[in-house]
């Protein structure tokens, strides 16, 4: 019997209302403000629960209640009726305390007022006149980080105190009832009829409760700048993009590989890494004063063999930043190697000297010295030449002390390797999935692309567009050094003499004043590029950059050395110690196969999709030389 009256009952709910109920999230009892504002036009009526941090706040009085003053009481009475009495001179004087307070409000100075606002309710003695406080309204606009619009929650001040939910930055959860906007350009609000929960700041020590703060101000405060409106909006794109490129991969049969953070080897050849140790200061000046007593006593001295390392430390540096010739970088690069080398097999030999002096001692973590990569190709190279077509998505380290705007010690990178493939196999996948991004952000973040037109870059969806209906203008690297020559722009008069390499600023003015458009460039000089690109008859290596307007590089691969005799050569030549390598090099020597990748530098396509300026503006928690504050 039950059974058929529910059923009889659900069946008497009109379609209409069935279809715009709202739906709770998964695993929390509110809804989501984008799904209230999406559906604003079907759910007014319905009861929601909301949670979000406030915005902005303003408070309207309501009108004052007209006080009745009535000159007779009634008193209990056996036979049910009552009888009046004559009001005596207190109770007319205190029925009269609401009038002498308003006087007191206009003339009683600061002093009563202050004092009064702290009073919530005031009750005489006697039974006398209860004074409730003011009555009004907050109107607060909510937002929860689902989209770029805000909610305005209507909270009556019978429901909770103005001065506890006003602040910028106060977390509320908020359960009442969709109504129809009563002010303002907001098509719904939700009137409040319970405060279900209470986050409340302090002002004056929340860094976000000042208006218009800088990005590079927000910097400083990583964990709360998701907060403001442009931040949200910029990661909820970063969180687009990222689907997008799985979905992408998925899509062409890619397998998704996790390559390790912690490596032995130098992916690049010359990069700046970062060092992993487990040992504290303490320890490493104990065995630092060990050795120095062992290399004094042979009459070697350690700090005349660090020294000479550090002094050429500072000039590979000086390389780096001055992006001069490539050949001349190698070259001090491995001069540095042999040094650090010789130093480690000396530290080595006198360890083993010492004996039983260093048993006590504590050991780093692992028995060799090992980096935060500064790429994963290599690894991923291994299990394309498995699995056939890989992808890794995940962050990598550069310790590189220059202040650049495009530049973090910490970015996530999309590396992609394919075996069976060529050059031009890894330009058509790398364009294809440069288009895919453009065209995800567009599709799907159209109201976050909006906001980015109107606060950030006005042009931002027309370049977009661009990339999509376009393809990227094909050059050798020697027909770009000819473009240069011929440049009217004295700015980029140079000396090409030979083995000189294109600066980044030589590409990005190519791609934005003489193309106006994606450019690739391949076919490099050895010297600019990896160990392992693959060399070509010409003398130049099968790599490529894809170089857009106003970023410059955002994409560079290459057909990765499958002949053996050429990749060992080509190590020997730089120094690079093949022993870190003898499982690279096993992959030529057990089933080599011609493949070729690429690298995407994820954190500037999200800058290039929002037009921002600065990469630290779109990494969660961006980490620069002297900025790692959580």
């Amino acid at each position: 019997m039950s059974t058929t009256t529910t059923n009889q009952q659900t069946s008497l709910v009109p379609l209409h209302l069935e279809s715009s109920h709202v739906p709770l999230l998964q695993y929390s009892d509110r809804v989501q403000i984008k799904t209230l504002l999406d559906r604003s036009e079907t759910i007014v009526g319905q009861h929601v629960t909301v949670g979000g941090w406030v915005k902005s706040a303003k408070e309207v009085a309501k009108p004052a209640a007209p006080y009745s003053l009535s000159l007779s009481t009634t008193t209990n009475d056996p036979a049910g009726h009552g009888k009046g009495k004559d009001v005596s001179c207190v109770e007319i004087l205190q029925s009269k305390i609401p009038l002498i307070r308003s006087i007191l409000d206009v003339f009683g100075g600061s002093g009563y007022v202050q004092r009064k606002k702290r009073e919530s309710v005031v009750t005489e003695p006697n039974h006398a006149t209860v004074l409730p406080p003011k009555a009004s309204v907050a109107y607060l606009l909510l937002t929860d980080g689902s989209c770029v619009s805000s909610l305005q929650v209507v909270v009556d001040s019978s429901i909770a105190s103005p001065n506890r939910v006003m602040s910028t930055g106060t977390c509320l959860l908020v359960e009442g009832q969709l109504e129809r906007a009563s002010e303002g350009k907001h098509v719904i609000e939700l009137k409040a009829e319970k405060v279900l929960h209470i986050g409340t700041v302090d002002f004056d020590k929340y860094p976000l409760s000042k208006k218009r703060i800088p990005l590079d101000t927000l910097r400083d405060y990583s964990h709360f700048r998701p907060r403001t409106t442009t931040v949200a909006t910029v990661m909820r794109i970063r969180s687009a993009l990222s689907f997008a490129t799985h979905t992408f991969f998925n899509k062409h049969e890619f397998i998704d590989v996790q390559v390790p953070t912690i490596t032995t080897i130098d992916s690049e050849g010359f990069s700046n890494m970062f060092k992993v140790t487990t040992l504290d200061q303490n320890q490493k000046a104990e065995k630092k004063e060990k050795l120095d007593t062992i290399y004094e006593n042979e009459g070697v001295s350690l700090e005349h063999v660090k020294a000479a390392a550090k002094e050429k430390s500072n000039i590979v540096e000086h390389l780096q930043r001055t992006e001069s010739n490539r050949e001349a970088l190698a070259a001090a690069v491995q001069d540095l190697k042999k040094t650090n080398d010789l130093a480690s097999q000396l530290e080595a030999r006198e360890k083993r000297k010492l004996g039983t002096s260093f048993k006590d001692d504590k050991v780093d973590f692992f028995p060799f010295q090992t980096y935060l990569t500064v790429s994963g190709r290599l690894h991923l190279e291994s299990y394309a030449c498995a699995l056939g077509n890989v992808y890794s998505f995940g962050p990598r380290f550069l310790a590189d002390k220059a202040d650049s705007a495009k530049l973090a010690a910490e970015m996530w990178m999309v590396e992609v390797e394919m075996a069976f493939s060529h050059l031009k196999d890894s330009m058509n996948c790398a364009n294809d999935l440069f288009k895919y991004l453009c065209n995800w952000v567009l599709e799907h973040c159209s109201e976050e692309m909006n906001f980015v037109a109107k606060r950030i870059d006005t042009t931002c969806v027309n370049r977009l567009q661009q990339i999509i209906a376009g393809s990227p203008k094909m050059l050798t690297y020697h027909e770009a050094i000819e473009i240069l020559k011929k440049t009217e722009d004295k700015k980029y008069e140079t000396n090409f003499e030979s083995g000189f390499v294109l600066t980044s600023e030589h590409t990005s003015f190519l791609a934005e004043a003489i193309f106006k458009n994606p450019i690739i460039i391949y076919n490099y000089p050895k010297e600019a590029k990896p160990f392992y690109v693959r060399q070509n008859d010409d003398g130049t290596v099968a790599a490529f950059e894809l170089v857009v307007p106003k970023l410059g590089t955002v994409i560079s691969g290459s057909q990765n050395e499958e002949r053996l005799n050429m990749i060992s050569s080509r190590i020997d030549e730089l120094g690079l110690g093949k022993e870190k390598y003898e499982w690279y090099l096993d992959l030529r020597i057990n089933g080599t196969v011609m493949n070729s990748g690429f690298t995407l530098r994820f954190d500037l396509m999200v800058l290039f999709a929002t037009g921002l300026a600065n990469v630290r503006d779109v990494i969660p928690f961006p980490r620069s030389y002297g900025k790692a504050n959580n």
